[in-house]
């Protein structure tokens, strides 16, 4: 039977508009549900909305309409945001569908004939905002400990579950299965909650209408926590499509660690009382921060996802909040670490990467390559592979995602360096074809996993890569198609490389944040026994190669008529390493060492521009090295 993976995100609340957080969890949800379908698992991929409850029907009332209407009003904007956000999901439920309300009136009716529901009276505190009721013990200053409102104090008929039955049977399950709750933390705090004893839970209410009707008693509405949590079985076919349901569940959901105690206490409750398995695991992250501030409406800092989709591209967003910080820690953003992300990590390593690599195929083997297993698999690029992919399958599978891209771009920082020590144009130039063969194959291949495994945080950008080194299938498509895709050397063929834009454009700063000059009133004229001091040779270059992290600049071995010397230009968005070696440069010799990126630079390459670019001051005719511009 073919592996299956089902992954949930919470069905978020309709009385708001979606933020940072909302994005957060359910990227993180989309990237292990690509992960494991490119595994060849069967996934199954649920995100929907929570429409019931108080606070909707308030909010609904103060704009005179239906909670139904606000919540068909409300609801686009989650499907139009996951819909930006390539999220891949298979399912959209809604909690005011019927195939929600008949699995929540089954679920509450078997659980009420094994015993575990009753009639009592509810007298305690209930914060309307988090739908949560709290005891004198739980108020921090007489407000919800959560979000620091007032709370109002309720007594009224309410429909009991008997939770405190299951303290026991919970703490053994979360003791029997480690992995239950991550990260560990989380699990710690839920132990401990637990450990104190579990109170009944109150699960229905008569102060509201807006809800799902007690089988029975219609003037019970379920409360919100019940009808919510039962989504994840609604979904996939509880009760009546067992077949369905049995092939899916258990499920990993994804979730914010505020609402962690509903999912890693009240729904493993309501689920042991049912007779119905427990989650694998319930994966709970950190909350997002703007600038070290919390964010909130008063302050006016709440981070819209939308813009900053529009703004720096949706895979950038996507790989920033997986990157920034590890999963289930707090993350503060900021526009600074966006841009340094996307201008070291995606423009300088990956887009680098790509573009050198496929413009050496286009240069030196006319745009074709030969796949690794046919023109040879360095083995060097083997091994570093085979580690870089077993650190990257063993975080995915522990949902550490910052750790799974750390190995990756260590994969990727390592083939940047092997076009230095290899050095492609060299090999091309004293016409060592087969060597030549060989690295660009291996290169190939190593972009090839690249592209695939960057492919479940960044799927429009990966799926260029792929496109762009000649795979004419998505990614997706093909992985499925060809099991041994994931293996380094064993696909075959021969393949040409097609056009691709630059990947990551880098990000200059705002205009705002440059120092401007002062105006110059007038032009400082110089001596012409000022103009004799400076010392400008003809150079010729040996060797290039570009620096590190850097995408400006470009490091020479320059022959300057008596020995080598090392000169390090800005001109490496316009100038290939490749295509300077044999060069003839003009430059200033006696300017004093100066250091760039931890290079000492002994001289300065002169170069005009202009509105189509820049181009190296060279000499009309070939002449000696070292001769003197005068």
């Amino acid at each position: 039977m073919k592996n299956t993976f089902y992954v949930t995100t919470p069905i978020y609340y309709v009385n708001d508009v979606p933020h940072i957080g909302h994005a957060y969890t359910t990227i993180a949800a989309d990237v292990i549900a690509r992960y494991y379908r490119i595994l060849g698992y069967d996934v199954f991929f649920l995100t929907g909305t929570d429409e019931h409850g108080q606070k909707i029907e308030k909010t609904a009332k103060s704009q005179g309409i239906s909670p139904k209407e606000l919540a068909d009003k409300v609801v686009v904007n989650f499907q139009t945001l996951w819909k930006k956000l390539n999220i891949s999901n298979n399912d959209f439920i809604r909690t005011t569908e019927k195939r929600h309300y008949h699995t929540v009136s089954h679920l509450f009716k078997i659980i009420q004939e094994k015993g575990d529901i009753y009639l009592g009276e509810y007298e305690d505190w209930y914060c309307i905002p988090c739908e949560t009721f709290l005891t004198d013990n739980q108020l921090i200053d007489g407000k919800c400990p959560e979000c620091k409102r007032p709370v109002d104090r309720l007594k009224e008929e309410s429909y009991f579950f008997k939770m405190s039955k299951y303290t026991e049977p919970l703490l053994k399950h979360i003791e029997d299965n480690p992995d239950f709750i991550y990260p560990l933390s989380r699990r710690n705090e839920i132990v401990s909650f637990v450990k104190q004893g579990l109170r009944d839970l109150s699960i229905s209410r008569t102060s509201t209408r807006w809800g799902i009707p007690v089988p029975g008693n219609d003037n019970h509405v379920i409360y919100v926590w019940f009808d919510a949590l039962t989504n994840y079985i609604t979904a996939i076919g509880y009760p009546d499509n067992s077949e369905k349901f049995e092939k899916y569940w258990p499920a990993v959901h994804f979730i914010g660690k505020d609402i962690l105690k509903f999912h890693a206490v009240y729904w493993p409750c309501f689920l042991l009382s049912a007779g119905i398995p427990l989650p694998k695991r319930v994966v709970a992250h950190g909350w997002w921060t703007v600038e070290g501030q919390k964010m909130s409406k008063s302050l006016g800092n709440a981070i819209d996802p939308f813009s900053l989709a529009d703004k720096y591209g949706v895979d950038a967003f996507r790989y920033f909040l997986l990157r920034e910080v590890p999963f289930g820690l707090d993350g503060d953003f900021s526009d600074s670490a966006m841009t340094k992300r996307i201008n070291s990590d995606l423009a300088n390593d990956l887009g680098n990467l790509t573009k050198r690599s496929t413009s050496m195929v286009e240069k030196f083997l006319n745009g074709q390559y030969q796949s690794a297993s046919s023109a040879g698999i360095d083995e060097k690029v083997l091994s570093v592979f085979l580690d870089c992919q077993k650190r990257y399958d063993d975080s995915m599978k522990e949902t550490s995602f910052s750790r799974a891209l750390e190995s990756l771009w260590d994969f990727i920082g390592f083939l940047n360096k092997y076009i230095v020590e290899t050095e492609p144009w060299a090999l091309n130039k004293n016409k060592k074809t087969e060597e030549l063969k060989k690295v660009m194959s291996n290169l190939m291949e190593g972009l090839r996993l690249i592209a695939i495994y960057t492919y479940p945080f960044m799927p429009e950008k990966a799926n260029l890569i792929f496109s762009s080194i000649g795979f004419k299938e998505d990614i997706e498509s093909y992985v499925r198609k060809n099991f041994d895709s994931l293996v380094f050397g064993k696909i075959s063929g021969e393949f040409t490389i097609t056009q691709t834009p630059d990947l990551f454009p880098r990000i200059e700063k705002e205009q705002s944040e440059i120092k401007k000059e002062e105006p110059v009133t007038e032009k400082e004229l110089i001596s012409i026994e000022d103009f004799a001091r400076v010392e400008i040779l003809i150079g010729k270059v040996k060797s290039a190669e570009r620096v590190p992290k850097s995408d400006k600049l470009i490091k020479l071995t320059v022959f300057d008529g008596n020995k080598d010397r090392t000169i390090v230009a800005g001109i490496g968005k316009y100038y290939e390493p490749e295509s300077l070696t044999g060069k003839e440069i003009t430059f200033i010799a006696n300017l004093k060492p100066a250091k760039l990126m931890g290079i000492t630079s002994e001289g300065m390459v002169l170069a005009v521009s202009d509105e189509d670019g820049l181009s190296l001051l060279t000499p009309e005719k070939s002449v000696k090295a070292g001769s003197r511009v005068r």
